[in-house]
């Protein structure tokens, strides 16, 4: 038994660094905006652009991916998805221009998308049920510290190195994890001579994915968790993985490197508040009541941004920590979405409602960069980040509108 705990600690630990690499690479344009507009000499629309690249393909494999999880397995994609992270990353530190850096992030999306779906489906098949839950809080929670690390570290170090070394040492660390995984990843306890956690009926070996997807996009209590991962993933997404350190040093003249640090403390508020919230959801067996009454602390989060609260630093660095806290209620949508369709197609139930995430972050990430470039172009610069925060809140209220639509409703077989 202290065998298989220790070879599943494995596969779900190369799963989970995996996912620590997607995020750095989904938050560090935040730290380096200043110098990717200077390098490439850019507005803040077409900045919003480059680093939503990231998650246009992102949002567009979400469901491939779930397929391919429940298909080919978590150790192939997981290989294939560093090998093509690398490559993507060495592209965009070598970039001449916009356009090719914006090629390199898009091959680093393709690359890194498959790491969230893979580690739900490694924690589906080699975990317990009741652990499910608790794991993916763990997940956020570990993918988080590698976002802060991609916030005021990475901006400390730029000050004394290129940011494009910085992604060339990323391509190579992508590289080796690559090997490491197809080295030490097995999709099944099975495959390693242990018994299966899960049981199931016969005839699902192999899943028939389009009838899966067909089933699981018919099913009414799937959208609902969708639209919230728009609202509040989206949001979230957009604000801490970009535009959270201009606005600070636009509307405050906070610097730089201070800016970042409100960024790692959201970063790590949700890191935290993500085991906190998957925890507390396993343990009181609860998702739905839990996830609106986070999701309604966040939404009204915003409100000091939104009212100009002249706050001293030590103030807006706990506010940005606290709202990091609140706004893991999100992630409870991946077990709602689980809990509601057949267990063997839990890849390709969470990659749909994953799906929403990038497609709000997609979505808001350049349309805050237009807002800021027309207020300014039409001399309305005083109120440009009012409109860019008003639109990420909008998207916040949306996202808790929806919580109320979602049924908790849980597969009980034919």
């Amino acid at each position: 038994m202290a065998s298989f705990a220790r070879a599943r600690r494995v596969v779900f630990g190369l799963a989970l660094a995996s996912f620590i690499l997607s995020f750095v690479h989904r938050t560090a344009p935040a730290a380096i905006a200043g110098e990717l507009t200077a390098a490439f000499s850019i507005s803040s629309a077409v900045l919003g652009t480059l680093a939503a690249t990231y998650f246009y393909v992102y949002t567009l494999l979400q469901i491939p991916v779930g397929v391919l999880a429940d298909t080919l397995g978590p150790r192939k994609i997981l290989t294939a998805g560093s090998a093509i992270a690398a490559v993507g990353s060495l592209l965009f530190a070598l970039a001449p221009a916009w356009e090719i850096a914006a090629v390199g992030r898009t091959l680093v999306g393709i690359g890194v998308s498959v790491a969230f779906i893979a580690i739900l489906k490694v924690s589906a098949v080699w975990f317990e049920p009741q652990r499910f839950a608790t794991l993916a809080g763990v997940t956020m929670f570990v993918g988080n510290l590698g976002a802060v690390a991609a916030g005021s570290p990475l901006a400390w170090v730029v000050t004394w190195t290129s940011w494009r070394s910085v992604f060339v040492a990323l391509a190579v660390l992508s590289a080796a994890l690559a090997l490491a995984t197809w080295l030490r990843v097995r999709d099944r306890p099975e495959e390693l001579g242990y018994p299966p956690v899960h049981t199931l009926p016969a005839g699902n070996a192999v899943v028939p994915w389009r009838q899966a997807l067909r089933r699981v996009l018919a099913n009414p209590a799937t959208w609902p968790p969708f639209f919230v991962n728009v609202g509040v993933g989206g949001s979230f997404l957009a604000f801490a993985g970009l535009w959270a350190v201009p606005f600070l040093q636009d509307t405050r003249g906070i610097a730089r490197v201070d800016a970042a640090w409100h960024a790692s403390l959201l970063l790590l508020g949700v890191a935290v508040g993500s085991l906190l919230v998957g925890k507390l959801s396993d343990r009181l067996n609860s998702r739905r009541g839990l996830m609106r009454g986070f999701v309604l602390l966040y939404t009204l989060s915003w409100l000091p941004w939104l009212l100009h609260a002249a706050w001293p630093l030590w103030a807006t660095l706990a506010w940005f920590g606290l709202m990091g806290l609140l706004i893991p209620g999100f992630t409870l949508s991946w077990t709602l979405a689980k809990e509601a369709n057949p267990p063997q197609y839990a890849g390709i139930a969470t990659s749909v409602v994953n799906t929403g995430i990038f497609l709000g972050a997609g979505i808001l990430q350049p349309l805050v960069g237009w807002l800021l470039d027309h207020a300014r172009a039409t001399g309305a610069a005083a109120v440009a980040w009012d409109r860019g925060l008003l639109l990420l809140a909008g998207a916040a209220t949306f996202g808790l509108a929806m919580t109320f639509l979602v049924s908790g409703r849980k597969y009980a077989g034919r």
